[in-house]
């Protein structure tokens, strides 16, 4: 073999080798076979012998490499083969060859035949076996025809600067323990220099604390799916998995692990917590400085252990302080009416550091001399009543009723909080005494005429003190609600004149004396004569009455008189002894009617003057100490200020005054409020102090309420109350509303807006301006004649027929709920009006707020059931409140922790991140995304509690929010992984 042009072809030979290398260095590349690396022959196998031949020639450094070459192209049909030895695959399925050679160009070839090739061909074939005894073509599979970019000329060996061609090959699928390499030379003048087999991996890897090991690359464009393990000391918050791609790069980062608690991420690592500091759940980002009363000595702390005398109960986070028990209540203060007693007090000067601090109240009955003492019978046994309850309460006063007249009582009021269980140490209490007096009754008798009755009646026996005056309402019969008239008189003998002719009215009287007023005397209906009867004569004659009054008079008093004795109704007098009437006082010139708690309209009344004057107390306006502005309302400001009347403490005090240039209707509706807050009187509902009519400006006082509405307060303490004292708040709203619906009175705008929070987080409903009375009918509902309706707090029948019922108070309350554990959520978000009523219609409920409990959400919707009569009294919901506070247990179970949002996952449909944060109602946050650099979804996915406090989102609701949503989004990236 030989050229006719070349002297000798061992001359051209070492010229087709490029004497500079270049070495291909790949991380993530794994050699299985490297020409360049052998030290000796090769030993691959050539057919025929006089095809392929191994040289060994030095590069430009006097470095040996072994290479092929073949160059026969002076003769036709060349098939000359070479192959490899056994190239173990090593698990690979995907490996690479990659060739470096030199080919010659035909046309420099002077007198070469038309056969000259330009192009070479790359098989190679699987086996399980180290040898193969024959080469033949139909055992291998071809790779592929490889081509030179660059050929070289005889020009080009002269000036050795011949270019050295690269190329790259795959082959998928491998399954046997190796393969073989074939090279077919079919008559070109080429040399391999190099031929370097290698397989690419992912790369041991370290993300989200998860540890992936070295991986293969798969076979064809594969993903293989890698379950990653979490490094040391951290445990899986969702399953670590990344997949490996062909090219030997890590994608798609799914799930993550997270430090354990007493420990916290630093550079790819757990390390524990130092001393001092602590880490109480595996979600927490970093450990966190031991909070006050707490230290840990030690390190990797979950928890901070108290200091001696401090504790911390079991629902109370482990970020909150310790705390211990609070000191006793001081400055008691009691008022004794008769056989009740009003006791008030001032909270502990130490709460312990906490804010649920409540009382409980016992009572013992002592002797005269005090020197005996035994526990009160409880008052389902006949002993003292007490109103709110006995234990538990949750402000500093009670009332006590049904004590025994004329008999020393040793009360005591111990102050507990949240940890006094804990200490095992006697209960800090305060004791004082108190003597009761007699209750006053009296016996009515009567005379009666065409238009008037006379009445008389005895002084009561027995009575404390002097008489001071006598009180007498009467009204219409089965017209009770609706207008009845109050009478006051020294005397003991009274005549009503301006009856209507043959009418029957309902009487009853009740004395005031020194200790207050007794029980009203029992009803008694008298009707007025059709013809004019014997007129009663002077009314000094009194006595002459008397004894001259009619047979059926004296049976009339003998009948009273039973009643008196016995409490039982006695022939035809109705006398409808209420237990509780003794409770019924005369307050502020207010009368409630006895045996009820029916609220009276002022719209009822001729002139809406009395009304304010019969249920609002007239103030000086010299007591008054205005001190600043904190509002404007719908008549004028509000103001705080200070209150002091005579014998009393001086309080804080909310001022409403009536703007100047008021008309007297203007005049008249600011004082309807008034008139109606007058005549309430529970700790849940707004205490009215008094008014000021006598000069301008035109004012109402009532009691301050440092915590403002209940909305703006939850949405600035976001996040920040545990879920027994957002209980606390909505039972104290609920109880407030029971009062109400109990006087038969509808709010009919129970908002949070409208609910006051004093510093003691109590909540007191506020508001009385759209409220409607009912009738005595159950069922009967108020009608309006239009006006705004708040649309995302009214039921659906209050909406539709505009009527309102306690039930569709029911159902704002439900919302009020809602509001609360959403720390003052809008309900339905951005939904219109008639969106919401098309909702509602069509069976749509608000879903559980984000750490909401089951059995509350489901409160909720038993509130918002669509048949009024299928929801729940307010006395059935206080008496539900009541047993998860005492039974925090049943709070545990969550209804739904994922983000606040519309059944659809709103978030998850968003384009863009503007669109994301409106879904999940934190649009306020575009800005700090946008300058934070966060402008496509898939950037947001990397956000973390650390970056949302640089972006200034530092409240731990809405940073819980959106870290639930990411969570989200997270999750549906994956579920749709395109692989």
């Amino acid at each position: 073999m030989g050229f006719s042009t070349l002297s000798n072809l061992q001359t051209l030979r070492p010229h087709l080798f490029l004497l500079s290398f270049i070495v291909f260095v790949s991380f993530s590349a794994v050699t299985l076979l490297d020409s360049m690396s052998a030290l000796g022959d090769l030993g691959w196998e050539a057919y025929p012998a006089e095809g392929w031949e191994e040289i060994s020639v030095m590069d430009e450094r006097n470095t040996p490499m072994r290479t092929y070459q073949v160059c026969n192209v002076m003769e036709a049909s060349q098939n000359n083969w070479l192959r490899t030895g056994l190239i173990p695959r090593e698990g690979a399925r995907r490996v690479y060859v990659e060739i470096k050679f030199t080919l010659r160009d035909c046309n420099s070839l002077p007198g070469v035949p038309g056969t000259c090739k330009e192009t070479f061909n790359m098989y190679y074939h699987e086996s399980n076996s180290p040898s193969l005894r024959h080469v033949r073509e139909s055992q291998f599979i071809k790779i592929d025809t490889i081509a030179a970019d660059e050929s070289f000329t005889q020009v080009d060996v002269g000036d050795r600067v011949m270019k050295l061609n690269t190329e790259v090959r795959d082959i998928s699928n491998l399954s046997k323990k190796g393969f073989y390499l074939a090279f077919q030379d079919v008559g070109a003048c080429i040399a391999l220099v190099s031929v370097r087999v290698f397989y690419k991996r992912c790369p041991m890897a370290v993300l989200n604390l998860a540890r992936f090991p070295d991986t293969v690359t798969g076979g064809d464009s594969a993903l293989v799916e890698v379950r990653g393990s979490c490094v040391e000391d951290a445990e899986e918050l969702e399953a670590p998995r990344m997949y490996c791609s062909a090219d030997g790069g890590w994608l798609v980062p799914i799930g993550r692990c997270v430090c354990r608690p007493g420990f916290e991420e630093h550079e790819g690592r757990c390390q524990p917590c130092r001393s001092g500091s602590y880490k109480a759940s595996s979600l927490d980002a970093h450990c966190s400085k031991c909070p006050a009363h707490s230290h840990s000595t030690q390190e990797q702390a979950s928890e901070c252990p108290c200091e001696k005398g401090f504790f911390r109960a079991d629902v109370d986070p482990r970020s909150m302080a310790c705390t211990r028990p609070p000191s006793a209540p001081e400055s008691v203060i009691s008022t004794v009416n008769e056989t009740s007693v009003a006791l008030e007090w001032s909270p502990p000067r130490d709460s312990g550091g906490r804010g649920d601090v409540t009382y409980n109240v016992h009572c013992k009955q002592c002797t005269a001399d005090g020197v005996s003492c035994w526990p009160c019978r409880s008052g389902g046994g006949g002993g003292p009543h007490f109103v709110p309850r006995q234990f538990g309460l949750s402000l500093p006063q009670v009332l006590v009723t049904d004590l025994q007249p004329r008999t020393n009582y040793t009360f005591s009021v111990e102050a507990l909080n949240g940890v006094s269980d804990l200490s095992g140490s006697p209960h800090q209490v305060v004791f004082f005494n108190v003597t009761t007096s007699q209750k006053v009754n009296v016996v009515l008798k009567e005379r009666k005429s065409r238009d008037s009755i006379t009445l008389a009646w005895q002084e009561p026996d027995q009575a404390v003190g002097t008489v001071l005056e006598y009180e007498v309402i009467y009204y219409e019969k089965n017209q009770r609600h609706q207008n009845y008239t109050v009478l006051k008189t020294r005397s003991n003998i009274m005549t009503v004149d301006g009856l209507k002719p043959g009418t029957t009215y309902v009487f009853r009287v009740r004395a005031r004396t020194d200790g207050g007023y007794g029980n009203y005397g029992g009803e008694i209906e008298l009707e007025t004569s059709h013809e004019d009867m014997l007129a009663m004569g002077d009314p000094n004659q009194a006595t002459i009455l008397a004894v001259s009054i009619a047979g059926g008079v004296v049976l009339l008093v003998l009948l009273v008189a039973c009643f008196v004795v016995s409490g039982r109704h006695c022939g035809y007098i109705k006398a409808k002894q209420d237990p509780d009437e003794d409770k019924m006082q005369f307050q502020h010139g207010r009368v409630k009617l006895p045996g009820s708690r029916t609220y009276i309209h002022p719209h009822t009344y001729e002139d809406p003057n009395q009304a304010v004057r019969d249920f609002a107390k007239e103030i000086d306006v010299s007591s008054i100490r205005i001190e600043r502005v904190i509002g404007a309302g719908e008549f004028g400001e509000v103001c705080s200020g200070r209150l002091k009347l005579p014998s009393k403490r001086e309080i804080c005090v909310a001022i409403k005054s009536l703007k100047a240039g008021y008309s007297e209707q203007q005049r008249r509706d600011f004082l309807s409020e008034a008139s109606i807050m007058g005549q309430f009187d529970h700790p849940n509902i707004i205490h009215l102090e008094g008014v000021v009519t006598k000069c301008k400006p035109v004012m109402i006082i009532t009691e301050f309420m440092e915590n403002g509405s209940l909305d703006s307060f939850l949405k600035k303490h976001d996040g920040q109350f545990t879920i027994i004292q957002l209980l606390g708040m909505m039972r104290g709203i609920a109880a407030g509303m029971k009062y109400l619906s109990d006087m038969n009175y509808v709010h009919r705008d129970l908002a949070a807006r409208n609910i006051l929070v004093n510093s003691n987080l109590v909540c007191k409903v506020s508001d009385f301006g759209l409220s409607r009375v009912l009738e005595d009918d159950p069922e009967a509902a108020y009608t309006t004649r239009g006006g705004k309706i708040p649309i995302r707090w009214t039921s659906p029948e209050a909406i539709a027929y505009r009527k309102f019922t306690s039930a569709s108070d029911v159902w704002s309350y439900g919302i009020v709920m809602w509001e609360v554990v959403s720390y003052g959520e809008r309900p339905y978000w951005e939904m219109s009006n008639q969106d919401v009523i098309k909702a509602i219609d069509e069976g749509y409920r608000l879903p559980a707020p984000m750490d909401c409990p089951v059995v509350l959400h489901q409160l909720m919707l038993a509130c918002w059931e669509k048949g009024r009569s299928d929801r729940p009294k307010f006395g059935q919901i206080v008496n539900t409140l009541d047993q998860l506070i005492r039974n925090p247990g049943c709070l545990k179970e969550l209804a739904n922790s994922s983000v606040w949002q519309d059944p659809g996952t709103p978030e998850l449909a968003a384009g863009t991140v503007e669109e994301w944060l409106d879904s999940i109602k934190m649009g306020q946050y575009k800005d700090q995304f946008s300058s934070a650099g966060y402008v496509t979804l898939d950037s947001v996915l990397c956000v973390n509690v650390g970056d949302l406090g640089k972006m200034g989102v530092i409240l731990a609701g809405h940073q819980k929010k959106i870290l639930t949503s990411i969570q989200n989004l997270q999750t549906e990236q994956a579920s749709h992984v395109h692989v």
